[in-house]
């Protein structure tokens, strides 16, 4: 049985820095960029509750998940943090900027960005991620055997990145595992059907970058961030990736350390 899973990562010194990865995932999604971070920053990278590794928690939503982070910055003695999240976990790094404990965010491909009475978020949680889950699931027997072929780790990775030959098997087969692994997730797309996904975008003082994958099919440029370019953070830093999907942190992690720590280091 595969027990790799961890409740976190924190390693490297200097100015402190959470990363907070997205739905279904682990922290280990953050493994490709740790090297450039830890050179500069002093990084924390958790798990979030209902995901595989995760300590339990008594009800999951936005909120409960939002509550756990900055429990994490207090037991590890930070008022602040500059924080990057991806995808759900980008979401929470807006909202902890929205609550100030955060220096900087960087957000990739963050969710809750779709207009409002725009459903096909909702295709996204419910349909895609419990289909996935299931495949995934169903698949799990033969994860090793499929991670070992350039074919089996371009399927495995098609959805999320557009680059996957540097990515190593075991972490592929990792965060396949971490799919079946995450108990929580049928509690958080629940949750998040009945969120009103709104972000107090008045209250973040400080300064943000948004980043977006060209190529993201999970949250696809631009209707995905048409609140957050219309409405929310019109005037922050905004990237654009041409050839890169939902995961940047996986698809061009040397480019996306550089957009981290070169904002958070202004």
């Amino acid at each position: 049985m595969y027990d790799g899973f961890t409740p976190l990562h924190r390693g490297g010194s200097g100015p402190p820095l959470l990363l907070i990865h997205g739905f279904t995932d682990t922290w280990r999604t953050w493994e490709l960029v740790l090297e450039r971070l830890e050179c500069s920053f002093e990084v924390l990278a958790p798990t979030l509750p209902g995901h595989a590794g995760a300590p339990g928690a008594a009800g999951l939503d936005a909120e409960t998940l939002v509550g756990h982070l900055e429990a994490l910055l207090d037991d590890a003695g930070w008022s602040t943090a500059h924080v990057a999240g991806n995808s759900l976990g980008g979401w929470l790094a807006l909202q902890l900027a929205a609550r100030s404990r955060a220096e900087t965010v960087v957000a990739l491909a963050p969710g809750g960005g779709w207009a409002p009475g725009d459903d096909a978020f909702a295709q996204t949680l419910a349909p895609y991620f419990r289909s996935m889950r299931e495949q995934v699931t169903a698949a799990a027997p033969h994860i090793d055997a499929l991670v070992e072929s350039p074919e089996g780790r371009r399927l495995a990775t098609a959805q999320v990145t557009c680059h996957f030959e540097h990515i190593p098997a075991e972490l592929i087969a990792h965060q396949l595992r971490g799919v079946v692994g995450c108990d929580g997730g049928d509690e958080l797309i629940v949750a998040a059907l009945a969120d009103g996904w709104e972000l107090d975008a008045a209250s973040i003082a400080c300064p943000v970058r948004v980043v977006w994958g060209a190529e993201d099919r999970i949250l696809p440029w631009p209707t995905a961030a048409r609140r957050f370019r219309e409405e929310w953070l019109p005037h922050a830093d905004w990237v654009l990736l041409d050839g890169v999907g939902h995961l940047p942190q996986l698809d061009v992690p040397l480019e996306t350390a550089e957009l981290i720590a070169g904002f958070a280091s202004r």
